[in-house]
């Protein structure tokens, strides 16, 4: 039999907050579970089971999603249509339309709404690609549509996920969402730079194809996504919460544990209402400047100068870009993220970030280096190092994006949550345009970019090092409160 401990009381190596207020203070409940796997074995698969559901929708249009992103980071080349600037960021500017929205409004509308109209928006984006290929308006109207379901699904995951799973398990199903952005980007270089030309078949017919079935495959799934329990228990809707509770925890989970995890929830959302808006706000100040340090940085994993180093590497070390580099760096980028979303919840989320972003910056450096001198554009073995090393890039990237959406759920309190997750996924792509609408305006660019990206990864990691916590097994009050810390040292 399974030993059950509920504790009231700070959890150990968690300092309880408190709050100058005249309303009562919840009193802090952490659950402390020896289980015996032959007990335990039918509630982690309902837990893992509808957690999988909603795990699912997201994958599939994070894959489309990907899919349209790399769109805008030079995988692009083969469609027939002008590769115009405003092509390439105009997917970007819908994102951040979509997040600014769902920042606004995600509180008042179940999470499923915010599915299916993201969903629907992803699926006239893949019918326009296919009806109309070769024609630059409707497809660039369709990046703008296509980013705004990205933007509307992407606040929704983040916040739902962090909600509605527990902390041992919270790493790998809000991880999901780099994990299918990944897929979507193997997919979108994989064929932008293997696709036969002479095909009957257009490389963006194929695109909208794709996005098609995985948008309809989605969409079927949004039936079996439950609410999380906190967005009716701020309604003060408790019936209901229940019922969502149970769904998401299953009928044979024991009572004292499912108690205890909704006590937690009824704890978290209490706590959040005896603060003003503007006590939380002004608590958010420390875990956004942590965010500014990781969630942001994403916009450097991926990047169009990278790409555009990978190809120009490639095409003068092999004579082609229709050749092993290209297919090897994306798919060991979609190695890192498998491999790192595989031990997330072992390992802990700020050693695996800590590893990927020490060699991100590494390998940064060391392109700037190689990039110093113009000569080495045109030799044979200065490009081929730049390959070798855009490869090993990928793989730390991987390692590095996995906690972010995790992260991002957990940093905030939940008044001023959706806000601040929507505005930094806002400064998460603007940092994207930006790149975009500045690069190659210069002959030095590479070095340019590449230097100066290499330093801010650097300094990030001793500032990721010094103030970000390791929330592996808490609660979203205990993770945020780890946030609201000033310094955070602890990486295991």
């Amino acid at each position: 039999m399974a030993t059950t401990y509920v504790i009231s009381g700070p959890a150990p190596g968690v300092q309880p907050a408190f709050v100058a207020t005249s309303a009562p203070q919840p009193q802090l409940t952490y659950i402390d579970v020896i289980e015996d796997p032959r007990t335990q074995r039918g509630y982690n698969r309902w837990t893992n089971g509808h957690n999988a559901h909603t795990a699912t929708f997201g994958f599939l249009l994070f894959t489309y999603g990907g899919m349209d992103m790399a769109q805008g980071l030079q995988w692009n080349l083969g469609t027939g249509i002008a590769n115009t600037a405003e092509i390439q960021f105009s997917w970007f500017i819908g994102v951040i339309i979509g997040a600014f929205v769902a920042g606004l409004v995600i509180t008042h509308v179940p999470k499923k709404y915010f599915y299916l109209l993201g969903g629907v928006m992803m699926f006239i984006d893949g019918v326009i690609f296919v009806s109309a290929p070769f024609k630059y308006d409707p497809i660039r109207a369709a990046r703008y549509v296509g980013g705004v379901g990205m933007g509307l699904i992407t606040v929704a995951f983040i916040i739902h996920n962090s909600e509605v799973t527990l902390g041992n398990t919270r790493g790998k199903w809000c991880g999901m969402e780099q994990f299918g952005l990944s897929l979507g980007i193997l997919i979108q270089v994989l064929m932008d730079s293997q696709w036969d030309y002479d095909s009957s078949i257009n490389i963006n017919t194929a695109h909208g194809i794709m996005g098609i079935i995985f948008t309809v495959l989605a969409t079927g799934t949004v039936a079996m996504s439950v609410e999380s329990p906190i967005f009716y228990l701020r309604s003060n809707n408790e019936d209901e919460a229940r019922n969502c509770q149970t769904q998401l925890l299953g009928t044979a989970v024991p009572t004292d544990i499912y108690e205890a995890i909704f006590a937690e929830a009824k704890g978290y959302v209490m706590e959040s209402n005896s603060r003003s808006f503007g006590e939380e706000l002004a608590a958010s100040g420390m875990p956004f400047i942590k965010m500014l340090f990781s969630r942001c940085l994403v916009a450097f994993s991926f990047s169009y100068p990278l790409s555009a180093a990978m190809l120009n590497s490639t095409v003068v070390w092999k004579g082609s870009m229709h050749s092993w580099p290209i297919i090897l760096w994306t798919i060991l980028r979609f190695v890192g993220v498998l491999i790192a979303i595989a031990i997330v919840d072992k390992l802990g989320r700020k050693f695996i970030s800590l590893v990927g972003l020490l060699c991100m910056a590494a390998l940064m450096l060391a392109l700037a280096g190689i990039f110093t001198h113009d000569p080495n554009f045109s030799s044979t073995y200065y490009m081929a190092e730049v390959s070798r090393v855009s490869l090993a890039f990928q793989i730390f990237a991987g390692f590095f994006v996995i906690s972010t959406p995790t992260y991002l759920g957990e940093a905030f309190p939940m008044k001023v949550k959706p806000y601040l997750i929507g505005f930094v996924v806002c400064l998460e792509q603007l940092i994207h345009i930006i790149v975009i609408v500045t690069f190659g305006k210069t002959s030095d660019c590479f070095f340019q970019y590449f230097v100066g990206v290499g330093i801010i990864l650097a300094v990030s990691l001793i500032i990721f090092a010094v103030l970000m916590p390791e929330t592996r097994d808490l609660s979203l009050r205990q993770a945020n409160e780890r946030f609201c810390r000033y310094y955070d040292v602890m990486s295991y």
